[in-house]
């Protein structure tokens, strides 16, 4: 059985002896530190940055370490903040600018949307906005509707914005060291459930590309696509499905923004069915993103069928019981796969005592 807590599979290590298990809080940590080491115009702040518990161990001994000029704690007033980091960032600095929660990103939009985005389309290219957006997502702890919303698709819409969701401490590393190098503004979205999970990371700074997609298992029958915390729900439902013979192919797109269909239309033109679950609501998320693509690309045969889930058109709920009628999950994933593949067979449902999944019970709040 695959444990939650180890790997994501689907890329080799360059240097073997160098990897090690990372949390993926750690391996974002240790991303801050290296990228802060190398370019001296890297500095983070935002809200409780600098606090003692440093946003779920993600930015731990950046201030003992770089100090209060570079690793600082903000006001609560979004808009002046993002406003600063924009303005860091056409002077030459490259800012990480933290939100414990997505949520909040509302109050800074027409920052983002209007200014950050569009600098560089407007002034002919001879201003860059090398600015990463750090924003925590997820259920878990009582999050509730204000503070459990996953709002990357109103972002996806935007061009100029570069939006990235990594599912494992690998991704997290390497994407947020691409993030921070790049010289546009990133979206880096992590969810919080995916804190306290492991994978094998170089110990060494190393990019992951945006714009490439990992397949993660290798399957015949279904192509299953995740987002963020989504790809470990998939990956467990993978393992009920091969219970009932039915090989599901998973895919992680890692980032959104630019995404990569190339690696999706292939395996859906093998598999001839697709499903997409999306770790917000349905309506204009990834998922019809990816489905809408699907259906205009040549490569792929007429007639493959899709379904997508996530959340219905509700906020999000507070109590766990009625989190795990909302969330999708493995069970809920490989009844859904299982109804594609097998569209006349008898309604099956998988053990779930298979699909508990050791991390979401170890995740402590408030963050």
């Amino acid at each position: 059985m695959l444990t939650d807590q180890t790997t994501i599979g689907g890329f080799e290590p360059k240097n073997q002896q160098s990897m090690r298990l990372l949390s993926f809080s750690d391996a974002i940590c240790e991303a801050l530190h290296q990228e802060m080491e190398r370019d001296p115009s890297v500095f983070v702040f935002g809200l409780d940055v600098d606090d003692h518990k440093a946003i779920l161990g993600s930015t731990r001994g950046l201030v003992e370490r770089f100090g209060a000029a570079r690793v600082f704690s903000t006001p609560l007033s979004e808009d002046a903040m993002t406003g600063v980091a924009i303005g860091a960032a056409i002077a030459g600095m490259r800012p990480v600018h933290v939100h414990i929660r997505m949520d909040f990103l509302m109050l800074c939009m027409n920052q983002l949307v209007n200014m950050a985005a569009k600098a560089r389309y407007m002034w002919g290219d001879q201003v860059k906005v090398p600015l990463v957006v750090r924003a925590t997502i997820g259920k878990s702890w009582g999050q509730g509707p204000q503070h459990s919303q996953a709002l990357y698709p109103l972002l996806m819409h935007v061009p100029g914005l570069k939006v990235i969701a990594p599912s494992n401490a690998h991704d997290a590393k390497g994407g947020l060291i691409a993030a921070i190098r790049d010289n546009n503004p990133v979206i880096f979205i992590e969810h919080r459930m995916l804190y306290y999970t492991e994978a094998y990371v170089d110990e060494a700074p190393f990019e992951v590309p945006l714009g490439h997609a990992r397949v993660c298992h290798e399957g015949d029958d279904i192509t299953i696509v995740g987002v963020s915390h989504m790809v470990l729900e998939c990956m467990r439902a993978r393992e009920l499905l091969a219970d009932v013979g039915i090989s599901a192919e998973v895919i992680d797109p890692i980032s959104l923004v630019p995404l990569d269909m190339e690696t999706i239309a292939h395996s859906v033109a093998r598999t001839g069915r697709l499903l997409v679950v999306d770790n917000t609501w349905t309506n204009c998320g990834a998922g019809a993103e990816i489905a809408a693509a699907l259906m205009e690309r040549e490569d792929v045969p007429n007639g493959f069928t899709l379904r997508r889930m996530g959340f219905a058109p509700t906020p999000c709920p507070t109590t766990p019981s009625l989190e795990q009628a909302f969330y999708p999950n493995p069970v809920s994933i490989a009844e859904a796969a299982h109804r594609l593949v097998r569209p006349g067979a008898p309604t099956w449902h998988p053990d779930e005592a298979h699909a508990v999944m050791a991390h979401q019970t170890q995740f402590r709040g408030p963050f």
